[in-house]
């Protein structure tokens, strides 16, 4: 089959141009034609939150990445859009996070599959987003409207749909495993490469810092005396996309300095599996959520996880077995980390992740969207 794939690509950085770039390779090893289309201008500078939206990486050698997508200019749209309906593509495959994309992603899609034969499939990270702004519900609409039939990567995004379509075939299928920071190294290889103390243990909090996803719950969870007295400290790994004052100012307070490690800067993709490695349990403390990467990370590396009764999340970390599932306070979250370390939990839980991770293969993916297309072509 011919596919098209339209969302963020080299150069852009991230989990959402990772997730692209490794479904377009599980497409190729299965022997179809793939091209991807991504930004030239993702967000304009003043809307971006972070230092940079660029990767220093080389561009991968083996994917055929088109960079000419421009988030803000409607002439854009409708040129990329006339050219990928020239293309005469089988499918169109749209990543959808955002509402602030919906005019572009949207009328992309129309325009492409005004050739009658191209069908449109969105892989759904959100609906409603976690930052909700004026007009949103217009924007998704306006993309909604312009697809075919979609996947949800987690039940609730699934439900959100149904707030703005509930006719066009959909599926849910979880993210697939991130397997591509590759792969696992022991835990005191990974100390020496981030020059951590050997006789401390430690745990993880992983990827760009929003306000949402529960960092404050965590640094108080961190203060509970039981976990102050726990021979472990908390690695903060990722770029502040929120004020990092409050966050500050709570580790200052706490008198946590010697508790928590701050890396805080943009993790490069080589340098993921350092910080999982080295971690015994890696924590997601989430207020709210759909579904999320960083488990994914977790189940590629065998690493416990951490998880809040928000969203998605439950769905893939059974409590008890690969990790915890506690309500998003300081307290539910301060009882885990004792639980995990006084009972010892550690290795018993790495073999179910061992065990559970082979649900999330990016086969299982690829085979509900050429399901979908069998359903839109019949």
């Amino acid at each position: 089959m011919k596919i098209v794939i339209l969302g963020s690509a080299h150069p852009l950085r991230g989990g959402l141009a990772a997730y692209n770039e490794r479904l377009a390779r599980e497409f190729i090893k299965q022997g179809h034609s793939v091209q991807i289309y991504t930004f030239s201008l993702q967000y304009p500078e003043f809307l971006f939150p972070g230092t940079t939206q660029y990767s220093d990486q080389p561009a991968p050698d083996d994917l055929y990445i088109h960079v000419k997508v421009n988030s803000i200019n409607p002439l854009n749209w409708y040129a990329v859009g006339k050219e990928i309906a020239k293309l005469n593509a089988d499918l169109l495959i749209i990543k959808f996070w955002l509402p602030f994309m919906a005019p572009c992603l949207g009328t992309i899609a129309r325009l492409a599959k005004r050739n009658k034969k191209t069908k449109v499939i969105s892989i759904l990270d959100n609906v409603i987003p976690h930052e909700k702004r004026i007009g949103d519900l217009s924007l998704i609409r306006y993309f909604v409207n312009s697809v075919d039939a979609f996947i949800a990567m987690s039940k609730s995004v699934l439900n959100d749909l149904d707030k703005f379509d509930t006719k066009k075939p959909r599926f849910f299928n979880p993210h697939p495993l991130f397997d591509n920071f590759g792969e696992p190294i022991f835990k005191a290889d990974a100390y020496e490469k981030l020059g951590l103390e050997i006789s401390t243990e430690y745990i993880l909090f992983f990827g760009f810092i929003r306000d949402y996803k529960g960092l404050d719950l965590l640094l108080k969870a961190m203060a509970d005396e039981r976990v102050r007295n726990l021979n472990m400290k908390l690695i903060i790994a990722g770029e502040f996309y929120t004020d990092s004052k409050p966050y500050l100012e709570l580790i200052e307070n706490r008198n946590l300095h010697d508790k928590i490690i701050l890396k805080t800067d943009f993790i490069p993709d080589d340098e993921v599996r350092n910080y999982f490695c080295a971690a015994d349990l890696v924590t997601q403390p989430y207020k709210h959520a759909t579904q999320s990467g960083v488990t994914q990370i977790c189940y590629h590396f065998n690493r416990p996880m951490l998880v809040t009764n928000v969203g998605g999340l439950p769905e893939i970390v059974p409590n008890g077995k690969v990790g915890y599932v506690v309500e998003p306070n300081e307290l539910s979250i301060a009882d885990a980390i004792v639980d995990f370390y006084a009972n010892h939990r550690e290795f018993v839980m790495r073999d179910n992740v061992k065990l559970e991770k082979v649900k999330y293969s990016w086969q299982t993916m690829t085979d509900k969207v050429f399901e979908l297309f069998k359903i839109l072509s019949s």
